[in-house]
């Protein structure tokens, strides 16, 4: 299956499976905007097709099912006042609520490295399988950014404060921990994956999602409790605010290496960034649906497009890799209101529609 005769992105019919595989293994299958558009034309014709029983999103290579987006490709477009960020992400959150309701089962195989866009693909998947090797993150706040693609959604139904602390640190989950937020379903070791796929291109056609999760769950371990599960009353005390400054005023009260190692962590971070963050994951605890979410990112999603927040936290992390970015404003004290509210606005013709 050589990456050479085939494009960045794979779409084929194996058995009663249409498959979806992200094949961009040196970039770890970052996800451009075309790969988009090819995985929802792929989706149409696996959704038409009454021989296709269930879809299989996989990822090329060992590294990971996938690392994100094309973060490189916005921050060339957002230095020069270029419309990618409104078209891709446009295209990308319309993807993510069409994978939610999508009718037939969606299996993602949650393998590896999964991170940003990569959850968009897979955690709003009707089955969610990572692997022991899967780390799990939604690292945006280190690049000024929120974790988007329904991140919010997803991190506000995550049990107690562990979304808010995943949302605002950036730290991974590996399998267990992915359970325990709510970001996936089974762990499966990567090595029974290949037998695994291989019998989900034998099921039958009209196969229930039940069934699907039966079939999962003969390779399953059975885990759900991750190392960080253990710290859930620690992190609820800890994150349990409306306001970045009460929170780092908390994890300075009190003191434990825990709290010190993340105070150190956040202090990396964008104050634009997690002040954004923790105000999106609070309005998405009440929000009725994802889609509803969503319209709320991408309102915010272009707002961080125009700022320098994004294309500094970027060059940091992805073009220099200095690792030493110049944040605007510097502390979370100085991110104000209003600010903040821009990020918040209604958009008028510019909102996020959907079919």
């Amino acid at each position: 299956m050589s990456g050479a005769q085939e494009g960045d992105l794979v779409a084929r019919v194996e058995g009663a499976a249409g498959i979806v595989r992200l094949n961009r293994p040196k970039a770890i299958n970052a996800v451009t905007l075309e790969m988009f558009r090819d995985i929802d034309k792929a989706l149409d014709r696996f959704e038409a097709d009454p021989a296709i029983a269930v879809i299989v999103l996989e990822g090329a290579g060992e590294r990971g099912l996938c690392a994100g987006g094309d973060i490189r490709a916005l921050w060339e477009s957002s230095k020069v006042d270029g419309d990618l960020g409104k078209i891709l992400w446009r295209e990308e959150y319309i993807l993510n609520a069409r994978i939610k309701k999508f009718p037939k089962p969606y299996v993602a195989f949650m393998d590896g490295i999964v991170m940003g866009g990569g959850v968009g693909l897979s955690a709003h998947a009707s089955h969610r399988i990572v692997t022991d090797r899967t780390r799990l993150a939604m690292p945006e706040v280190g690049l000024g950014f929120f974790p988007d693609v329904g991140g919010t959604w997803l991190l506000s139904r995550a049990p107690g404060e562990i979304g808010t602390y995943f949302g605002l640190t950036g730290q991974t989950m590996n399998g267990p921990d992915a359970i325990h937020a709510k970001f996936a379903d089974a762990v499966v070791p990567a090595a029974k994956w290949p037998d695994l796929r291989d019998a989900l291109t034998k099921v039958r056609l009209g196969i229930t999602a039940a069934d699907v999760s039966k079939l999962i769950n003969g390779f399953a371990t059975g885990e759900t409790v991750g190392p960080v599960a253990a710290r859930e009353p620690a992190i609820d005390a800890l994150f349990g605010f409306d306001r970045m400054e009460d929170i780092f005023a908390a994890l300075k009260r009190d003191g434990s290496e825990f709290a010190l190692t993340t105070l150190k962590t956040l202090n990396e971070k964008s104050p634009r960034g997690m002040v954004v963050t923790l105000k999106l994951l609070r309005l998405a605890r009440t929000a009725s649906s994802l889609e509803e979410c969503l319209v709320r990112e991408y309102r915010a999603a272009l707002e961080v497009f125009r700022s320098d927040d994004f294309r500094e936290g970027v060059r940091a992390a992805v073009i220099d890799k200095d690792r030493n970015p110049t944040w605007s404003p510097p502390r979370i004290e100085d991110v104000t209101p209003d600010m903040l509210a821009q990020y918040l606005a209604e958009i008028g013709a510019d909102e996020l529609k959907f079919n």
